[in-house]
């Protein structure tokens, strides 16, 4: 893990429901605030113990109300929807910004599978405005 990138600037943006994290290596990456919810390195998300990871429902409006640095490897990311637990370590958050749009994909297709459509964000309407 020590050779992983590491974050060089970590920005929230409220409005557009993102999270921008800029490594050392020259990679910056927005990441929705719903993709890091549905994957969120918790074991109530990701299962627990052998038990299947809980595919996430209707996370297409939640934003992040507080970041907290965990030591130098890592934040914890405090979600409006009241989930607060997993860290997300430097890997993890690179690894997740550099496959974004399989993981998308692969959530896409799990909601599809699971029967359940995906609404528009209600704040997507909205994100013409300057932050």
């Amino acid at each position: 893990m020590s050779d992983s990138p590491k974050p060089t600037d970590i920005v929230l943006h409220q409005k557009s429901h993102s999270l921008e994290i800029a490594f050392d290596d020259g990679v910056r990456f927005d990441l929705p605030c719903e993709l890091l919810r549905v994957y969120s390195p918790s074991a109530e998300v990701r299962g627990h113990w052998g038990q299947y990871a809980k595919l996430q429902l209707d996370k297409q409006d939640v934003n992040i109300a507080e970041i907290k640095p965990v030591g130098a490897y890592a934040i914890k990311i405090f979600f409006d929807d009241g989930h607060d637990s997993g860290l997300y370590d430097w890997g993890f958050l690179y690894d997740l910004g550099r496959k974004q749009a399989l993981h998308w994909n692969d959530y896409l297709q799990r909601l599809a599978e699971a029967g359940h459509e995906r609404k528009e964000p209600s704040w997507a309407s909205s994100n013409d405005q300057v932050e």
